[in-house]
């Protein structure tokens, strides 16, 4: 598993994708959810090999927002002003529409407040139990928010549809990853994302697609 580098350490220096050396930007990552981490790091390095993505051990905030995005502000102003450096952070869950988009916000703690993944699985699961697969519509949703030193903030949103399988599927991934299965797929060859690589994940996830539209913010920095 990676470890980030903490906020605290030191500026140092990036090779480009054209092998040209220059100051390496920095920015702390709000989470203390280590799949959260290896999933940016690969997002990161795969579009952005300029940026040193630092890991933050700071105070958790409380979450008490009712949306995505404000809960996304939350976590990444407490890491801006806990650090001094540009902060991201990520809100993000399963919304599925036969039970009114929840989780939604609430996905993490969806069996309790002890965020244990496995029970939020099967207790969604136990509540659709008697829909039929047509109906079994969901999206992943991934709020990720900007906020810099100077007090910008920028927000952005990624959607991945698809819909619930029967029972979970995979090994891979985290959290609702094994009975969410992807739109776009082969009929009869769709998998679940606890069936994909980690690579396939990073290129097609909520979380990438919302840092795609983050992306060009980042010139900002």
């Amino acid at each position: 598993m990676s470890a980030l580098r903490q906020a605290q350490g030191p500026e140092g220096e990036a090779q480009g994708p054209e092998g040209a050396r220059g100051p390496l930007r920095q920015a702390v990552l709000a989470t203390h959810n280590p799949h959260k981490v290896i999933e940016f790091e690969q997002i990161i390095r795969a579009t952005r090999p300029d940026f040193e993505l630092l890991g933050y051990d700071g105070p958790e905030p409380v979450e008490d927002g009712v949306t995505f995005t404000q809960n996304a502000l939350i976590k990444a102003r407490a890491a801006c002003a806990h650090t001094g450096l540009p902060a991201f952070a990520d809100d993000s869950g399963v919304s599925v529409d036969v039970l009114g988009g929840s989780p939604g916000i609430f996905s993490a703690y969806w069996a309790g407040h002890r965020k244990d993944p496995v029970a939020n699985l099967h207790l969604l699961l136990d509540q659709i139990s008697d829909i039929a697969d047509p109906h079994r519509t969901a999206r992943f949703v991934s709020v990720i928010a900007l906020v810099l030193p100077d007090g910008t903030e920028h927000t952005v949103e990624g959607v991945w549809n698809g819909r619930i399988a029967s029972a979970p599927r995979g090994d891979g991934g985290f959290g609702y990853d094994p009975i969410f299965v992807p739109d776009g797929q082969v009929p009869w060859a769709e998998r679940t994302v606890g069936e994909w690589t980690d690579a396939e994940k990073a290129e097609a996830s909520h979380r990438a697609r919302a840092f795609r539209a983050l992306e060009p913010l980042l010139e900002t920095l």
